[in-house]
């Protein structure tokens, strides 16, 4: 029986590449899925069998090395975190929980930031430049690569395709980021929608419908993924929010108490890290905004 790699999934059909090469089959699943509870996903290593009609059927689903919940992607190793400087603002709070979500799923992360030519002249400007410095330098001080990109003017553009070259990436980031741009840029001809940011909202458009796995001209395949700004701990099955803040997990080892939730407890090494100026102070306190929204979550179900 041929096997593949789930390209595409849409509509309740399944694009799948053989492994011996060759375009995509029109694939869909097995019913037996449905009654396991279980859905294919896109970069799935799949069995299927050919029907007489060119199409095809999966019949079963190899082992996973990761599954992320939202995106829908299996078997990524590599987490590509688009925000942009400008339009809209670097959203610090938001890389955060998008962190949390892969730290939990246990994916390498990289931070990319996008239209670093958009950033104005003059006082406005210069307060653009010094949050993505500061930025750039808390996170890559955490162990995170960073990249500043701008599509428009082609720069940081090779070093981002060198770095993706082998792996299977996750594209995500909030609408209107210009991850489409990006991915146009990274891969000549592919001419994904984009679209302008909403003056009126200051949010972009959903460009990107659906889960699908681009191939990069130098190796590596890129998932890109419709761009969201909420992702609920619980839906996601997160629990131990500390450990997925990386700095805190090293930290944690030196609180007083086994389980410590770095919130009220005594002889707290997170806190004294923070009071220390040894940890960053928004990254905790987004941290208990995460704690807080987690211990919410509950009460309104």
């Amino acid at each position: 029986m041929p096997e593949g790699t789930i390209v595409k999934a849409l509509s309740g059909y399944y694009y799948v590449r053989p492994a011996a090469g060759g375009d995509p089959v029109q694939c869909r699943a097995r019913g037996v899925f449905k009654k396991r509870g279980e859905s294919p996903l896109v970069g799935d290593r799949v069995a299927y069998s050919e029907t007489e009609n060119g199409e095809g059927t999966v019949t079963e689903i190899m082992p996973r090395n990761t599954a992320l919940i939202r995106p829908p992607v299996a078997n990524a190793d590599l987490a590509v975190l688009v925000f942009s400087v400008v339009h809209p603002d670097l959203n610090l709070a938001l890389l955060d929980k998008f962190l949390v979500h892969i730290e939990h799923a246990g994916l390498d992360a990289l931070l990319v930031w996008t239209k670093t030519d958009r950033i104005p002249e003059g006082p406005e400007g210069e307060q653009a430049r010094g949050l993505l410095a500061d930025a750039t330098a808390l996170y890559e001080s955490i162990g995170y690569e960073v990249i500043a990109t701008s599509s428009k003017r082609a720069e940081g553009v090779d070093e981002l395709a060198s770095r993706l070259s082998g792996h299977l990436s996750v594209f995500a980031g909030q609408s209107g980021v210009g991850k489409s741009s990006l991915l146009n840029a990274l891969v000549p001809g592919l001419e994904l929608q984009t679209s302008e940011i909403s003056e009126r909202l200051g949010r972009g458009k959903h460009t990107t419908r659906h889960v699908e796995l681009v191939a990069l001209p130098g190796g590596g395949l890129i998932a890109d993924t419709p761009g969201f700004s909420q992702l609920d701990f619980g839906e996601l099955g997160i629990e131990d929010i500390g450990s997925c803040f990386r700095e805190f997990r090293e930290l944690s080892a030196g609180c007083k108490f086994r389980g410590c939730t770095h919130l009220h407890e005594p002889g707290c090494a997170v806190r004294q890290a923070v009071e220390n100026g040894e940890a960053a102070t928004s990254r905790y306190e987004h941290y208990k905004e995460f704690m807080a929204e987690w211990k919410e979550k509950p009460r309104r179900y």
